[in-house]
């Protein structure tokens, strides 16, 4: 009896200090998700419960090329960030050049600019008047590059290259942590036993990696499905990301349909979790011989 009394008084004094934590989380996080769920199902003059908002979605000519134009923005910059990080993470795993070392030092820099920051400063480079179409008047006039104009700006290509500048730190230093914990010895062994490059890549390496892999490639995608300060500073008008299209519903007073769009942008977010648990749970093939 004296201890499950005593059990009892140390599992109230953990909730007791649980409590505060749990209510604030409930007043902030889940209160708002569950009011924003149940107002994406209602109707905007009655209240009554409707499909309405989401019909609109997918029967919408514009609403639909605002989701695929996000969709499509989103997996490209997941793939290119994804291989660009991958490739950056090997050489600074398996290279001890100076070049190397100067870039482990420098690689983390633009996760420390603020998003504002960086956007202008990409704004004041890559624009059709910036310095890299300064710089081009320098030249001779008739040269090929003479009054270059990058056309990277308010179009998917300036919010991808943006994207690119975020998300490659970020996805370079999670796919480094997990080359640095595999051991130099077992990649000596299979090159003294006549493995090759490739083999020990395809074979080792990218087995060993690939759940950390995937825990890049889903907080980039995560990150950039409801994006919002990018795509609005240099994205274009028209179609625009979802974090951009849901502002524009909101400002409008459209307050049930912002809320489906929400909802809509939470269940890619979630499809891409579903996908990185299931990576890892799923049993490796070079884990079972």
């Amino acid at each position: 009896m004296v201890n499950n009394k005593s059990k009892w008084k140390s599992a109230l004094l953990i909730a007791g200090f649980l409590a505060p934590a749990l209510i604030v989380a409930l007043g902030i996080v889940i209160y708002p998700i569950i009011n924003t769920i149940i107002k994406s199902f209602q109707d905007s003059k009655t209240g009554a419960f409707t499909l309405a908002n989401y019909s609109y979605l997918f029967t919408n000519k514009l609403a639909r090329a605002h989701i695929w134009y996000t969709i499509w923005v989103t997996v490209l910059t997941v793939v290119l960030a994804i291989a660009f990080s991958y490739l950056l993470a090997l050489y600074l795993r398996f290279s001890n050049s100076k070049i190397a070392g100067v870039i482990r030092s420098l690689y983390l820099l633009p996760r420390f600019v603020p998003v504002l920051v960086a956007v202008y400063a990409l704004k004041m480079v890559l624009s059709d008047s910036g310095l890299i179409n300064r710089l081009s008047l320098l030249l001779p006039e008739g040269s090929p590059l003479y009054n270059f104009k990058p056309g990277l700006l308010y179009n998917a290509k300036g919010i991808i290259l943006a994207n690119l500048w975020f998300n490659i730190p970020f996805a370079t230093m999670i796919i480094s942590a997990a080359l640095s914990s595999i051991s130099s010895s077992i990649v000596e062994s299979a090159q003294d036993v006549g493995a090759g490059k490739l083999r020990i890549f395809f074979k080792m390496i990218l087995p060993l990696s690939i759940s950390d892999v995937m825990i890049a490639a889903t907080f980039v995608f995560m990150s950039n499905v409801s994006s919002f300060t990018t795509p609005y500073l240099i994205g274009a008008n028209h179609p625009m990301m979802l974090g951009v299209y849901l502002r524009k519903q909101f400002s409008s007073r459209k307050y049930e349909l912002a809320a489906a769009i929400s909802c809509l942008i939470f269940l890619f977010s979630s499809i891409s979790a579903i996908v990185y648990i299931y990576t890892n749970l799923k049993e490796k093939a070079w884990e079972r011989d």
